[in-house]
């Protein structure tokens, strides 16, 4: 392999790594430069690259070589290959790249294909892990040959960034070019360019490579100049300059007369020289740049000039509400106008020039965050992109422009954004969700979600909505939503939960100015408990408090809580005398927390739901609990989480869980206690016929509900939308313990007391029948007899037969089923063949009988069924 070596500039002659020329007549590609990759799959035949791998389908092969190459660039090569080309046999050739390991699924940059399905050469873009997308497409057929595709390439880049793409297929140099001509700025920098190769099994050695050549002709262009502090000017180009010359504070003057006592390349961006100036900037300055060369040796003589205006004082730190994020670009799929590439917007509502210098951007839980650069600024009233570092340009047009590093992925159903000063504290919290858009459409991707009314900046939904832009959304300016939206509201007291005996957190319903929230006076325990030594807003969103106490907490010792004032972010003030009661919850067992309620056949487009009761005199948080069903296949559960957090269930409490709780709010308005309706991501699928399982936060089993839709009134004309309710909550979680809620109340109770409830009788009456008079008409009232029976010992069987008036059998309940020692049968009104009795009377006969004594007791109990007229 010949030397690889640099066209040097004859007044530059210290630049060694300028433009290369390789055309493998040293016979090695190892050294003067080195390339690397998969050298051992490689050889040089006859002074040109071949390749020489295993003779495995699949096979993919790399190497490359360094190059700074990017625009104002000429790239030229020679190549041969002796195949068949198609999908699985084609070579990549990298022009730029951001990583030497050209295989590398995050690797970035440019490449020519040659082959692939249509047989052609074509230039493509490369993004960081998605697949690559086509700048220029080729002619279909130009590699058609099954045993010699003999082409050389050549391919411009413009220092506009247009792209050209020119071919000769006899290898010499009477290039044809393609029809288009693009523009692509996506990427400004490169390390490698280089060859990568994917190939079938016969064809390890049929990839030929020559007369590599790259050259940059062009001067570098100066861009901006942009003050970071009244002393300190960035001063950007349009691609890496080198050192020697660009760090010669004699290149620069403004035309004040004013030189720089100090010039630095930056060192995470060599396209940024920073210049130190003796004297504050001017109102209005120019800039004017001279002899400051490339890495090629290329040198702009001269004069370049910026226009800047100076800051009378330095760019102030931000301050929690004087910078934002206003706009959240999240899917960007299908595409309505805005490049594909998600952002965020922020804004700056003060009216202070503020200093980006070190903000953070971030998830919470990430160990990683997008950190703006110290020369970042913006200025009262403006607007700046944030995008990923690969996609600034993709943006330029639209406004300022940010591309950090370590740019978070933006969640296309909602997620959790922070804004961090320098210092660690909060600025800006945003929780959004894909239900803000609400627009079905919109909300399927290429729109982005904006902020209505940026001076009501703590709301979450309701001062959210989709753009109604025509490309989709306003990166850089003024929503398409903006409007007045004020928040009047002052913060209320949700709930107080004991987090553990000395601990308190209290849940407000908006976000809490974080300074008032956290005097500890604010806070009183109702009298006798323990005094509150410290509070503690939770961060990054601050809609919560946490309380420390003197003393600690009894468990379940129930106790009232008192915030004396309450103010949110925007200054709105509770009144005195908010109040919420709470205990320390203490773990549950087996019949403590059941399944009160269950809905596993929903309207169509409704959602199901399961309500829990707790039954014990305990406070039990469901923290880690689980509710499931088993498998129809028999492989176990399905299960899913009630609550990743605290959430605490109080003697006698019902919660209903579902997967959206306005459906369900909405199917069920005058039976529904939207207090106790919680929202999960998820619910068990709930077929119609299953058992339905309770874990708590260990894995243990608390209860198991065995149902079918035959557990159903069947007079009922549908059962969609009818949940199944418990009749006694101090009864067996069995089918015979459950009824169909009432048509009275809309068919469920989600939340709220059970229509079909029924207390269990009192006294020690062996047997009694609660309602003696009962109407089956579904309205809620009566519509169900019970046979109560409250027994002397253990081990009785038992017999029950229905017979009319005239001493005809209407219903066999049970026929020699074991009792426990005190329970109920229950009779609907139905008769033996599905249908519903006649109004008149009865006489439920029952018969006991203990094998084991041989014990035998016979009863009769009249119960009337009615009619309402």
């Amino acid at each position: 392999m010949k030397h690889l070596y640099l066209l040097l500039l004859l007044l530059l002659p210290g630049f060694a790594q300028a433009q290369l020329v390789e055309n493998f007549t040293d016979g090695n590609f190892t050294a003067n430069p080195v390339w690397t990759g998969d050298v051992a799959s490689f050889q040089v035949t006859t002074q040109q690259l071949q390749s020489n791998g295993p003779g495995v389908t699949g096979t993919q092969l790399q190497l490359s070589t360094p190059s700074q190459a990017t625009t104002g660039t000429v790239w030229e090569f020679w190549a041969n290959l002796r195949l068949a080309t198609s999908s699985g046999n084609l070579a990549d050739v990298w022009l730029m790249a951001s990583q030497t390991d050209l295989k590398n699924t995050g690797n970035s940059g440019y490449f020519v294909r040659l082959g692939g399905t249509d047989d052609e050469v074509s230039l493509f873009r490369k993004d960081s892990t998605r697949s690559a997308v086509l700048v220029i497409d080729g002619a279909n057929g130009t590699l058609a040959s099954a045993t010699n595709n003999l082409v050389r390439v050549r391919v411009t880049r413009s220092t506009a960034n247009r792209w050209t793409l020119e071919r000769d297929l006899t290898g010499g140099r009477t290039f044809v070019a393609e029809a288009a001509q693009p523009t692509d700025a996506t990427y400004q920098r490169s390390v490698a360019l280089g060859v990568s190769l994917l190939y079938s099994s016969a064809n390890n050695r049929s990839f030929f490579f020559d007369d590599f050549a790259v050259t940059d002709a062009t001067a570098p262009l100066l861009l901006r100049a942009v003050p970071a502090t009244a002393r300190l000017l960035d001063v950007a180009f349009n691609e890496a300059v080198d050192a020697a010359s660009a760090s010669n504070p004699a290149n620069y003057r403004l035309q004040s007369g004013a030189v720089p006592t100090a010039a630095q390349v930056l060192p995470n961006n060599p396209a940024v020289v920073r210049l130190t100036f003796g004297a504050d900037f001017a109102t209005t300055n120019v800039l004017e740049v001279r002899n400051v060369a490339d890495l090629y040796g290329n040198v702009a003589a001269g004069p370049l000039q910026a226009t800047f205006a100076g800051a009378a004082l330095p760019p102030a730190t931000p301050q929690v509400g004087e910078l934002l994020i206003t706009e959240i670009f999240a899917d960007e799929t299908p595409q309505v106008g805005l490049p594909l590439s998600e952002y965020i917007e922020i804004y700056n509502r003060s009216n202070r020039v503020i200093s980006l210098g070190g903000v953070r951007l971030s998830k919470p839980g990430s160990t990683s965050a997008a950190i703006l650069p110290d020369t970042a600024r913006l200025l009262p009233g403006q607007y700046a992109i944030v995008c990923g570092s690969t996609r600034v340009l993709q943006f330029a047009t639209y406004g300022k422009v940010y591309g950090p590093t370590n740019f978070p992925s933006l969640n296309n159903g909602g997620d959790q954004l922070v804004l961090r000063g320098r210092d660690g504290r909060t600025l800006f919290e945003v929780s959004y969700s894909d239900a803000w858009y609400g627009d079905a459409k919109k909300k399927d991707g290429g729109w982005s979600l904006e902020m209505v009314d940026t001076n009501n900046y703590c709301a979450g939904a309701s001062n959210w909505t989709a753009s109604t832009a025509a490309i989709g959304g306003t990166p850089g300016k003024a929503n398409s939503v903006a409007a007045a939206r004020p928040d009047a509201t002052a913060p209320s007291l949700l709930r107080a939960v004991a987090l553990n005996p000395t601990t308190v957190r209290l849940y407000f319903s908006e976000k809490l100015d974080s300074t008032s929230a956290a005097i500890a006076s604010r806070y009183v325990l109702a009298t006798l408990g323990p005094a509150v030594t410290r509070a503690a807003p939770v961060a990054p969103d601050f809609r919560q408090v946490d309380l420390t106490l003197a003393a600690p907490l009894l468990a379940s010792r129930s106790t009232t809580l008192t915030v004396q004032a309450a103010t949110d972010c925007v200054g709105n003030a509770s009144g005195p005398l908010q109040s919420a009661t709470f205990a320390l919850p203490e773990p549950a067992v087996s019949g403590d927390v059941v399944i009160n309620e269950l809905l596993f056949n929903p309207r169509v487009s409704a959602v199901r739901f399961v309500e829990l009761l707790n039954r014990s005199t305990k406070f039990i948080d469901l923290q880690g609990w689980q509710i499931a069903n088993l498998k129809a296949d028999g492989s176990g559960v399905d299960a899913k989480p009630l609550s990743a957090g605290p959430l605490v269930l109080a003697p006698g409490q019902v919660l209903a869980f579902s997967t959206n709780s306005s459906i369900i709010q909405s199917q069920y308005p005058t039976s529904t206690d939207v207090a106790n309706l919680v929202q999960l991501a998820s619910l068990p699928t709930f077929p119609e016929e299953s058992t339905a399982l309770l874990f708590n936060g260990s894995g243990i089993e608390l209860d198991r509900f065995a149902y079918s839709k035959k557990l159903h009134l069947s007079l009922l004309a549908s059962q969609d939308g009818v949940s199944l309710e418990r009749i006694r909550a101090s009864g067996p979680t069995l089918g015979s313990n459950f009824h169909s809620a009432a048509g009275a109340v809309g068919y469920a109770t989600p939340g709220s007391p059970n229509s079909q409830a029924q207390d269990a009788p009192g006294g020690n009456q062996e047997l009694t029948v609660t309602p003696e008079v009962f109407t089956p008409d579904d309205d809620g009232l009566q519509d169900f007899t019970t046979l109560n029976y409250h027994l002397d010992q253990p081990g009785y069987v038992a017999s029950v037969t229905v017979y009319d008036a005239l001493g005809r059998l209407t219903r066999r309940l049970v026929r020699n089923e074991t009792l426990p020692v005190n329970g109920f049968l229950q009779w609907d009104g139905i008769d033996d063949k599905g249908r519903k009795a006649a109004v008149g009377y009865y006489i439920l006969h029952v018969e006991l009988f203990r094998p084991s004594g041989g014990e035998k007791r016979e009863y009769k109990k009249t119960v009337v069924l009615g009619a309402r007229f």
